[in-house]
């Protein structure tokens, strides 16, 4: 008999909330069994939960990651799957590498204009204290 999981199990494992797995499920990327109105997760169901949360965590969109997700059970299976998550990981490379450079430039201008401005308050600093003596 396959292991199967309540909401709250999976909500524990992965510390979401059950009302991001409902929330999951509306969006068509997990379909739990139902017993009354008690949800019943399979491990394809518990799989699947995973590599939402890791697209999450890297950047994806639920639309993306319910497209990589969907292609395991395309023609070109995992090799399909595989071909597209790289393509997307090249893709959100490029983009937080972009980001990166933005960051980089907006921290150096900062770093240059405190400069600035402290150096600017030492001499304020020394001609209030030239003026005091």
């Amino acid at each position: 008999m396959e292991r199967t999981y309540s909401i709250s199990d999976l909500a524990r494992e992965f510390d979401v909330t059950p009302r991001t797995i409902r929330h999951y499920e509306d969006e068509g990327l997990l379909s739990p069994a139902r017993n009354g109105q008690q949800r019943i997760y399979t491990a394809r169901d518990r799989t699947r939960l995973a590599l939402v949360l890791r697209g999450k965590r890297l950047g994806f969109s639920l639309a993306e990651a319910r497209e990589i997700i969907d292609l395991y059970s395309a023609p070109q299976g995992e090799v399909g799957q595989l071909q597209a998550l790289l393509e997307k990981l090249d893709e959100k490379r490029a983009i937080l590498e972009d980001k990166r450079r933005d960051l980089e430039s907006a921290l150096n201008n900062m770093d240059r204009y405190a400069e600035r401005c402290r150096e600017r308050l030492t001499e304020l600093q020394a001609m209030e204290k030239a003026a005091a003596e």
